[in-house]
């Protein structure tokens, strides 16, 4: 799978290392020459492929390959940056899959699709879930929006006395828009 990554500090690239040990081919926008010259030769070695330039252009998203991405994933450490990255890669490149990274919680609500954003990565969302996750039992916990909040990724610990201990997925009742997902 071709991934753009926009974005090249630790999170990008984390990011970008993991995909291509997956097998992924994987392109990393950075704006600073420094990280780039500190990290490229490095992370080139592993398979990661960089490109200096402002991923909040279009000619610099187009010359990284975003045109041919199957997913861009904007992890700047500005949000308005990974804003007009997601909504370029989406509207200007018909990008499939767009995930974004959101720094300050206060913006997470403008992380939707508007911005043409298919999965926000809110990293103090996401440790408040998995918080009350650890303190909870027999509870529902929600991990993660999408598609602006219409659906979300849920995890439910079962109470020991719960009814449905002991059943197999068929045996419960679902409503017919959830999707069980192991």
């Amino acid at each position: 799978m071709k991934v753009v990554v926009a974005g090249g500090g630790s999170v990008g690239r984390f990011t970008a290392e993991q995909l291509v040990a997956a097998g992924h081919d994987v392109v990393v926008v950075e704006n600073d020459r420094a990280v780039v010259r500190n990290y490229g030769k490095e992370e080139e070695a592993k398979g990661v492929r960089w490109h200096l330039g402002d991923a909040c252009d279009v000619e610099v998203l187009r010359a990284a390959g975003a045109a041919e991405a199957e997913v861009v994933a904007a992890v700047t450490g500005d949000d308005e940056d990974n804003l007009v990255v997601s909504l370029l890669a989406k509207q200007e490149f018909g990008a499939p899959r767009v995930i974004a990274r959101v720094n300050n919680p206060k913006n997470h609500w403008m992380f939707n699709e508007m911005w043409g954003i298919d999965i926000a990565v809110s990293t103090p969302h996401l440790i408040t879930s998995l918080v009350q996750e650890a303190v909870s039992v027999g509870n529902f916990v929600k991990l993660m929006d999408f598609k602006g909040g219409k659906a979300e990724l849920a995890e439910v610990t079962l109470a020991e006395a719960s009814p449905a201990c002991d059943k197999t997925l068929k045996e419960l009742k679902f409503p017919r828009s959830a999707t069980v997902v192991a």
